[in-house]
């Protein structure tokens, strides 16, 4: 009997905990604040990919939920990439490489998320700073998992600024 409620109370437990798959995700993206990012970016170059959202976003949370969350994508980017989390209308002071970024009334956002985006906003975005500095490289809009491997890919794979995107995206075999 002691046996028997054991194994049931075990069972029941079981029942709320997560399945390995739930607990990867769980670890998840090693999100880094901008100043981590750059802190980092110091000791060993990588490239930074920001995830730029506000709070109303609807996309957004989609994103966090279904893109955010693949395995393959997590360890990819956890090992090829910075990854920042940016809420757009932060009021916070901002700096990236020496230069202040501040809450800009007349766009409602960050002026960083206007640098980022040269001025193109949408929510959510997704911004790749390449590990030399230059120029950020914004992709707009809801990514999944299979849209983001390929843009992941060609910056990870040292294709950005060797290869045309639309030559690697012709050679290009997903895997995820």
């Amino acid at each position: 009997m002691q046996k028997l409620l054991v194994l049931s109370f075990s069972l029941w437990l079981c029942s709320f905990s997560s399945s390995p798959g739930e607990e990867y995700a769980k670890a998840g993206l090693n999100w880094l604040s901008l100043d981590e990012a750059a802190a980092k970016m110091k000791v060993e170059k990588k490239m930074v990919l920001i995830d730029l959202y506000t709070d109303w976003c609807g996309w957004c949370k989609v994103m966090d939920k279904n893109t955010y969350t693949n395995k393959e994508l997590i360890k990819y980017v956890n090992e090829h990439f910075y990854a920042v989390k940016l809420n757009a209308e932060t009021r916070q002071t901002l700096n990236w490489y020496g230069r202040d970024f501040n809450y800009d009334e007349s766009y409602k956002v960050n002026s960083y998320a206007v640098y980022l985006t040269r001025g193109q906003l949408a929510f959510p975005t997704t911004v790749i700073i390449p590990a030399d500095g230059t120029a950020p490289q914004a992709i707009p809009g809801y990514l999944k998992p299979a849209e983001m491997e390929i843009i992941l890919k060609y910056f990870g794979e040292g294709a950005y600024g060797k290869q045309a995107f639309q030559d690697f995206q012709n050679s290009f075999k997903a895997s995820w």
